[in-house]
């Protein structure tokens, strides 16, 4: 796939950056005699500082080198987390340097630059971290798949960092749904609604634009995909690839105009056994809080999961589960996540990687959303295949 090569990270003020704010000092590494990997770190905004702190406290990892387009973010980076100076790089296509210097790549840049990203990363024979989402077009979603798939018959380790995927009650709630618990699928009800994000930067220049990424629908795929992707991931889990959705979104309670990406949606979701609601808000709630959750209602029973809270089902005594919560899932998921890259790393065995499948579906289930709402009349699977456009970032104006 022939794509330029770009990327960027920023200090926005997202979910991320506050809880990476809220980060306490790296503690010291636990006794570990394993193999330790160097892992470099695409993209030192606040996603990247926050997995980051997790990363270093990784016995099998040692953060040796970063990236970023601006300077002062790799610079503050690199401050935190004991990168030299000589290991710090910027520019769109600074990454491809700090390959030289890495056994890992983990890449928190904006998503539209995730594909070149990887593909760089694993053809200078890399393991890979992604976070979600994967990619922000049909072809950068099959691209990323493939990707994977050639990797591990190489022996090279690609990995999704969805946090809820790396979660045990998650998994075993969907594992319950998936065998039958609650019956045949009848309906389900999906919610995601968050505050405003802010910007704060001179959006009518090249690099005040590219701080405002989360804005622009070429640089992070609508706010569906970017956002939303955290809820409309467990209903692609259990329910699979959608046949048709119909609904809308729009951009109707946003105090300023900057960028072109929605604050709201409304959908529905049909599969071939089923359909699931979906309703988003990204602007002021008036003092409502922030809503992640799922609710799946079968025949025998009903499952019910919260971003952060609790994940059980409710029927009788063959589908009860009382499941559990899923506490700091933010980090704990992350966590997990990056453990499960060392173990993979260390035993040389990637074992198909596995991740990515459910992170490419989750993906494009969400790009699918986003086609039907801009599509009068909604659109069918094969329509949107059918109509599927790239993903082309507007990076005029800004350095190499």
């Amino acid at each position: 796939m022939n794509r330029r090569s770009f990327f960027h990270a920023t200090g926005i003020a997202t979910l991320a950056s506050q809880l990476a704010a809220q980060t306490a000092p790296i503690p010291a590494k636990a006794d570990y005699s394993g193999p330790v990997f160097k892992l470099g770190n695409i993209g030192c905004g606040g996603r990247g500082n926050f997995v980051s702190s997790i990363i270093a406290e990784n016995p099998g990892f040692q953060i040796a080198a970063a990236c970023d387009y601006f300077p002062e973010s790799v610079t503050k980076y690199g401050e935190k987390f004991n990168v030299p100076a000589e290991k710090q790089f910027t520019g769109l296509d600074g990454y491809k340097k700090m390959l030289e210097h890495v056994d890992v790549v983990a890449i928190h840049s904006p998503p539209c630059f995730h594909v070149q990203q990887a593909i760089d990363a694993v053809a200078a024979g890399k393991h890979v971290l992604i976070a979600k989402p994967v990619a922000i077009d049909v072809a950068g979603c099959e691209t990323i798949r493939q990707l994977a798939r050639d990797a591990a018959a190489k022996g090279i380790v690609v990995l999704a960092d969805v946090q809820s995927r790396g979660d045990e009650f998650f998994q075993e709630g969907i594992k319950r749904v998936h065998e039958g618990a609650i019956g045949d699928l009848l309906y389900g009800e999906c919610h995601y609604e968050a505050e405003l994000i802010p910007c704060k930067h001179d959006d009518t220049q090249p690099e005040g634009r590219l701080r405002n990424w989360i804005r622009h629908r070429d640089l992070a795929g609508d706010i569906i995909t970017e956002q939303n992707i955290h809820a409309l991931d467990i209903v692609s889990w259990a329910f699979g690839r959608p046949t048709r959705v119909t609904g809308q979104c729009g951009r109707a309670a946003r105090p300023d105009h900057i960028g072109d990406v929605a604050d709201h949606y409304s959908l529905l979701f049909e599969f071939a056994k089923g359909s699931v609601s979906f309703a988003s808000r990204q602007f002021n709630g008036w003092g409502s809080p922030f809503m992640c959750g799922n609710r799946f209602v079968g025949n025998k029973g009903i499952f019910t999961s919260e971003f952060a809270g609790r994940v059980m089902i409710r029927g009788g005594k063959a589908a009860y589960w009382p499941g559990g919560v899923a506490t700091n899932l933010y980090r704990t998921g992350s966590e997990k996540n990056i453990e499960q890259l060392r173990a993979a790393i260390a035993a040389k065995d990637p074992k198909g990687n596995p991740t990515i499948e459910g992170a490419v579906e989750s993906a494009l289930l969400t790009l699918f959303g986003e086609y039907a709402a801009k599509t009068p009349g909604g659109a069918t699977w094969d329509q949107f295949i059918a109509n599927a456009k790239p993903a082309t970032p507007d990076l005029a104006g800004l350095k190499e």
